[in-house]
């Protein structure tokens, strides 16, 4: 299999397996969108950690393949392409992308799709579309403006450019940058931490603060106040607030 899903104390690791770049042909964003919505759905799984391995994360696109596609292939490709990485996007629990080397065009768009992104020092980050007359078609426009902003993406998506993890930390593409060893232990590490943590209530932030992004401060304050209200009727919340009386602050043992 392109991906697999492996579980380990909470954590579900999502790891691309198509040497030797990890190319993201159709078979491996189909067989992603499958282990997404899987990793979704899965109790176990109470957070997620996208891994390409020790030497690549993901170097874009299967060029070869795509060549050969022309515009009527590409229409009817183009949503299943959004789709897979949209699953990703949607997990309803935290994910962390642990980057090494490339993470070039979808493989940048992929980390993307992360909540955090842990970088090794020498990986390299960019969307270089452009340089093949193509623009970013798996969300790179619209994820990657909403992170760093809209003069940062242009930047990037206009001249197809490569950063290296330091660039890509000022930028916000980044969040950490760790020794290439350190890449996955790191990443794994920040997802059991929160994978110990209330998962409902981690769920509720990470929609409201993602349907905020994509919408009206009003529907954001909507979305934010029912599921704030609707926690009260969780045991995660009575367990909390019941540790944070008797115990004080940081106590409470969710699972």
């Amino acid at each position: 299999m392109t991906v697999n899903l492996e579980v380990a104390e909470g954590v579900g690791t999502l790891r691309l397996d198509r040497p030797p770049m990890n190319a993201l042909d159709v078979a491996t964003q189909d067989r992603l969108k499958e282990l997404a919505e899987e990793a979704s759905r899965r109790d176990d799984v109470r957070a997620v950690v996208i891994y390409g391995g020790e030497k690549v994360f993901a170097a874009g696109a299967d060029i070869k393949e795509m060549q050969a596609m022309d515009h009527t292939a590409m229409v009817l490709r183009a949503r299943a392409l959004q789709e897979s990485f949209t699953a990703v996007a949607r997990i309803p629990k935290p994910v962390v992308a642990a980057v090494t080397g490339y993470a070039l065009g979808g493989g940048c768009e992929l980390a993307l799709c992360a909540d955090f992104r842990i970088a090794a020092d020498n990986a390299k980050l960019g969307q270089p579309e452009i340089l093949l007359g193509l623009i970013p078609g798996a969300g790179g426009t619209q994820r990657l403006a909403r992170l760093v902003g809209p003069s940062k993406a242009k930047d990037l998506i206009f001249t197809g450019r490569m950063v290296k993890a330091d660039e890509a930390r000022e930028l916000g593409l980044v969040d950490r940058v760790v020794a290439p060893d350190q890449v996955y232990a790191e990443a794994h590490a920040w997802a059991a931490k929160l994978a110990q943590g209330p998962a409902i209530a981690l769920r509720a932030a990470k929609e409201s603060i993602d349907t905020g992004l994509e919408t009206d401060i009003e529907t954001g304050l909507a979305v934010e106040r029912g599921w704030f209200a609707g926690l009260f009727a969780t045991e995660d919340r009575e367990r909390g607030m019941r540790s944070f009386v008797e115990e004080g602050p940081g106590k409470a043992k969710f699972l």
